[in-house]
């Protein structure tokens, strides 16, 4: 069974639309290994920066509450949540993944296979990742059990995370 992407552009849309016919989402999911794999050097990447400023400030001698208020805490954190802005919603809106993703090969498509959608990311990052925290991560270990390989905020956006090869030419 294999997938074939048509495409369809207009004159009033920026972005090539395109169609996947035949997409199956249970020969391409993701294994659960990978997207965890995944989340933790997300994770990694997130931390190292406001814990190398806090020792940066340390090494300056700074202390306390003079450690926590410096500049260079200030600046890690500034670093850091503009990491996760581009890491979690920039870089999957124009290639659906992540830093993490990109290393380990995943993607997040919608459950047809077309694109990911600015909703359906905000919907799944937004909201499903919460939910996920809320749930102590057992809202991504259902993604375990199923055939698709989706986790709660899977669910809510209706997206799939697949892991594939892009075919030679």
């Amino acid at each position: 069974m294999s997938a074939r992407i048509e495409g369809t552009a207009s004159a009033n849309n920026f972005r090539a639309r395109q169609i996947v016919v035949n997409f199956d989402a249970e020969r391409l999911k993701a294994p659960f290994a990978l997207r965890w794999g995944a989340i933790l050097i997300d994770y990694i990447l997130l931390v190292t920066i406001p814990v190398a400023a806090l020792l940066l400030g340390r090494f300056f001698n700074y202390d306390g509450t003079r450690l926590l208020n410096s500049e260079v805490s200030n600046a890690g954190w500034l670093i850091t949540i503009l990491l996760a802005l581009t890491n979690f919603i920039i870089f999957p809106l124009f290639s659906g993944q992540s830093i993490g993703k990109m290393l380990t090969g995943l993607k997040i498509v919608k459950t047809d296979g077309s694109e990911l959608s600015l909703s359906a990311l905000l919907l799944r990052h937004l909201l499903g990742y919460p939910l996920i925290f809320l749930t102590l991560g057992l809202g991504f270990f259902i993604s375990m059990f199923n055939q698709k390989g989706r986790a709660l905020h899977d669910f809510l956006a209706g997206t799939v995370v697949i892991y594939g090869q892009r075919k030679q030419k």
